[in-house]
């Protein structure tokens, strides 16, 4: 049977003719989701301004941070690591869906289905937010020093944050790409999704800068929870806005 085909037939009982239908349509779907973040990779590869436009932002906003207060401690560095990891998440997932046109998402529509389409696109804003993440902590380092005790746990604890807000955000940009008030949407309904995200970071950041001694797993497993609620939401939902 070739990798392709769309029609089989075989002669085998029943349970093992379904379990092949649930095969070929996991391995299409598989397909078609891979197809639609390979097309994100290569328009963000060939179109560099974008990103080089948000590390700019990074770069100039922890820069004036350097000049007004220099080397702050440990507190004010984790705060205002999150707080620009927020606005990086902003200026980076939030335009996946801004930027799609409407006789695009049309053309979308014609050949792949909503759930493929949206794992796609968080799967692609997972993967931008742990690079942006990564070079958001190496200039904090480079210009606000290393008040960490334990840096390479906050590496881990930077990149699963800056995976969940980058689901948060893209969820919240796949709602707001329908109405025209995008950024104003997008503002409200991200209030109260977002700040439990942000107080659950916070907490657990303080391990590794060796505020707090354990709970590091239960924190985490909260945290993936959350996570696992978005992208359970994301594809209930996404659909009713698909078919609109």
């Amino acid at each position: 049977m070739s990798p392709g085909a769309g029609i089989v037939t075989i002669r085998f009982r029943r349970g093992a003719r379904e379990n092949l239908t649930i095969f070929l349509i996991m391995k299409g779907s598989l397909s078609q989701i891979w197809a639609l973040f390979r097309k994100d990779l290569l328009l963000e590869v060939r179109q560099q301004y974008s990103f080089y436009g948000v590390l700019l932002y990074v770069a100039s906003t922890i820069f004036v941070l350097y000049l007004a207060m220099g080397q702050p401690e440990a507190d004010v560095w984790k705060g205002l690591f999150w707080m620009i990891q927020l606005f990086v998440c902003v200026n980076a997932v939030a335009k996946s869906f801004l930027q799609e046109g409407r006789g695009r998402l049309l053309y979308f529509y014609s050949i792949t289905g909503a759930t493929n389409f949206i794992l796609s696109k968080l799967l692609f804003n997972a993967l931008l937010m742990l690079l942006m993440s990564l070079l958001s902590l190496g200039l904090f380092i480079l210009m606000l020093g290393n008040p960490m005790p334990d840096a390479a746990r906050f590496v881990g604890i930077s990149w699963l944050g800056g995976v969940s807000l980058s689901l948060v955000f893209t969820f919240l940009a796949a709602i707001a790409a329908r109405a025209q008030q995008s950024a104003a949407l997008m503002a409200i309904l991200g209030f109260p999704l977002v700040i439990p995200q942000l107080l659950l970071l916070n907490k657990v950041s303080s391990i590794a800068f060796g505020e707090l001694q354990g709970g590091l797993g239960g924190m985490i497993l909260v945290l993936s929870g959350l996570d696992a609620m978005i992208i359970v939401l994301t594809i209930i939902l996404f659909p009713f806005l698909w078919k609109d």
